[in-house]
């Protein structure tokens, strides 16, 4: 048995493919396939189930895997150890961040992380909560910037801020007029949403479920208007086309002329979304975790609370 092998096992579970696995390792495909079989000879059981293009791992294997996963881990962090020393701030860092985070977060963490590990480049991967955290719990990534609440078995979070959400809305909108906003003022309202599998969307609808129904108007059905990204929404919103809520670090109103947009913030109950750290319990490398707080608590956002 060795590392190669058990490599090559947690790549075709991953891939549930013995091509794309073999691609994932840099290898053929005759190679890979024949270390798997060598590996299923030697410990007696059959790691996978084998059908035409599909491939599925059994019971057994789902253990094998899982523990394989451990074991390359660990041995990871063995050379981690023996590269750096005791500077566990040399070498570089896989960060990954939810798509309405990173655009916003980084630019203000970058520098200031570049003073406290002039060592420890970032490798920075955007991704949807639920890809971000299977790259995390397979050791494809090291930390997470994500929206709680997020649990996953043998993760731990650190909470770093609470930022608000607030509403964008034209500078005409009949709602400038208003003194006071509230979430219930969106009901009638055209609200533009981020397309599924992003979590700031369930957030959105989970203070304001109206916001997923668009009022029909004479000769037009109702529906529910979406956007990519949130950049894409804040041009949409500039158009004319509606309304949105957004985190309070994405609003950038200030990138179109005022008499485009405005930003308004609710006056009462406001909703907010904590943003936290995650990784692993057995992440060799804790002394990074410390100085992404600091980092970001040294951010200058001003519109978010820091979590001390």
């Amino acid at each position: 048995m060795t590392l190669n092998e058990l490599r090559y096992i947690v790549a075709v579970a991953r891939e549930r493919h013995f091509g794309h696995a073999a691609e994932a390792c840099f290898i053929s495909q005759p190679t890979l396939s024949v270390a798997v079989k060598k590996l299923e000879e030697e410990l007696g059981v059959s790691l996978f189930e084998r059908r035409k293009g599909e491939v599925s791992v059994t019971p057994v294997g789902e253990q094998i895997v899982a523990q394989a996963q451990r074991v390359l881990e660990e041995a990871s962090s063995i050379r981690q150890m023996a590269r750096q020393g005791q500077d566990q701030l040399d070498g570089p860092l896989r960060v990954g961040a939810i798509y309405t985070i990173g655009p916003y977060l980084l630019p203000h963490l970058i520098p200031q992380l570049s003073e406290r590990a002039p060592k420890m480049p970032l490798m920075i991967e955007e991704n949807y909560t639920a890809s971000l955290a299977e790259k995390l719990k397979r050791g494809d990534l090291d930390v997470i910037i994500i929206s709680l609440p997020f649990e996953e078995p043998g993760i731990l979070t650190l909470p770093l801020y609470r930022e608000p959400f607030v509403l964008l809305l034209p500078s005409s909108h009949p709602l400038n007029q208003k003194p006071h906003i509230e979430i219930g003022d969106l009901k009638k309202e055209d609200v533009l949403l981020l397309g599924a599998g992003h979590c700031f969307r369930d957030q959105v609808l989970e203070v304001c479920p109206d916001c997923m129904r668009r009022t029909a108007t004479e000769g037009s059905p109702a529906q529910t208007l979406e956007g990519g990204s949130l950049e894409t929404i804040r041009y949409m919103v500039a158009s004319g086309l509606g309304v949105t809520v957004l985190p309070c670090s994405a609003a950038g109103a200030e990138r179109f002329s005022e008499r485009l947009l405005s930003i308004r913030r609710f006056d009462h109950d406001a909703p907010s979304r904590t943003v936290a750290l995650a990784w692993r319990k057995s992440f060799p490398r804790p002394g990074v975790v410390d100085v992404l707080r600091d980092a970001v608590h040294s951010c200058d956002m001003s519109c978010v609370e820091q979590i001390h």
